[in-house]
């Protein structure tokens, strides 16, 4: 790829921002194209027209995880975003990653850490265009492309590609406990299975990884986000 990489930087922390973009701009053939305090000035500006978001998760107005489900939800799949943050806890990352976010960065990191990053991102964004030059699109991809203009590349596994100890039957029972429409908690599926619930939970993260079925976060009274689930909506046909 000739064309720069362009890159939103998003953090509160005005910094931080300022720091993380003189690092981007020191990297060979990536230009930051602008920034972000906020949750809501991340999506409209990642909407705007950028290549690669680094994100951090802890924004004052909505998360990051909530910034990454909103982004794929309003048709925005086709940016990549590269995570940096202090948060570690498992709920945190786990979601992230599920999102399919191309890193996760832990802050604070170096110059160097980040250019390393950013220069094996620029080689799997370019593998990723040859591949999809090559690839046949199906009837869903085709509608895709005609109401958004762009094809977000399936990520979804083979299923003889799934992770060992997860059983195809137990699978499937966990696929068939999920609607398409309204969305459960991994409580209610591993009742509705009969598993307990960190087996549920397993299942659950795979079939986000594949591509299978979709997350939300809802927020309690104490800000900590619960996390429902559902089948993923099936292309126009």
């Amino acid at each position: 790829m000739t064309d720069r990489i362009r890159v939103l930087v998003v953090d509160d922390d005005a910094a931080a921002r300022a720091l993380h973009g003189r690092y981007v701009a020191e990297v060979p053939g990536f230009a930051v194209v602008g920034s972000a305090a906020d949750g809501a000035g991340a999506i409209a500006s990642a909407q705007a027209g950028v290549d690669l978001v680094l994100l951090d998760m802890r924004l004052p107005d909505i998360s990051g995880v909530e910034v990454l489900h909103r982004l794929r939800t309003l048709g925005a799949g086709a940016v990549d975003v590269l995570v940096i943050s202090s948060s570690q806890d498992q709920v945190t990352v786990r979601q992230a990653l599920a999102a399919h976010v191309v890193g996760y960065l832990v802050k604070p990191f170096t110059a160097d850490t980040l250019r390393r990053r950013l220069e094996a991102y620029r080689v799997e964004r370019s593998e990723r265009a040859d591949a999809d030059r090559d690839r046949a699109l199906s009837q869903g991809d085709i509608d895709r492309l005609l109401g958004t203009g762009t094809v977000r590349v399936p990520t979804r596994t083979a299923p003889e590609a799934r992770p060992k100890g997860l059983a195809s039957v137990t699978l499937e029972r966990v696929r068939a406990a999920l609607d398409p429409v309204a969305f459960v908690s991994a409580a209610e599926v591993a009742t509705a299975c009969g598993l307990s619930r960190a087996t549920a939970q397993r299942y659950l993260e795979h079939l986000v990884a594949t591509g299978v079925i979709d997350l939300a976060h809802r927020y309690g009274a104490r800000g900590r986000p619960r996390i429902l689930y559902r089948l993923a909506p099936a292309p126009p046909e």
